[in-house]
C-alpha cells in the first residue's frame, strides 16, 4: 500500500527539512509527487530557494514563532487565492 499524497500544508512544513536535506529517504519521492502537481508549493519552494541564497542560510531555530506563523498564514491566503 502506498503512502498517501501529501498536502500542502505538510509540503510547507517539510520544505526545511528538504533544503537542508535531512528529510528521509522515503519521504523525497513523496514530496517530488506533490511538488510536480502544485504549482503553488513548487513556486514556494523556489521563492526559499531564493530567500536562502540572498540571506546565506534559513535555519527553522532561528525564526520566531510568530515569524513561523505569519509565513504559513501568508502562504495559505495566497493558495486560497489560486
Amino acid at each position: 500500500m502506498s503512502e498517501p499524497e501529501l498536502t500542502c500544508k505538510e509540503v510547507v512544513e517539510l520544505v526545511n527539512d528538504y533544503l537542508s536535506a535531512v528529510m528521509p529517504a522515503a519521504d523525497r519521492p513523496r514530496f517530488a509527487d506533490h511538488l510536480a502537481e502544485c504549482p503553488g508549493c513548487s513556486t514556494y519552494l523556489e521563492q526559499m530557494k531564493t530567500t536562502i541564497e540572498l540571506t546565506g542560510q534559513l535555519r527553522e531555530d532561528e525564526l520566531g514563532d510568530d515569524i513561523k506563523r505569519d509565513l504559513l498564514e501568508a502562504f495559505r491566503r495566497w493558495k486560497k487565492s489560486l
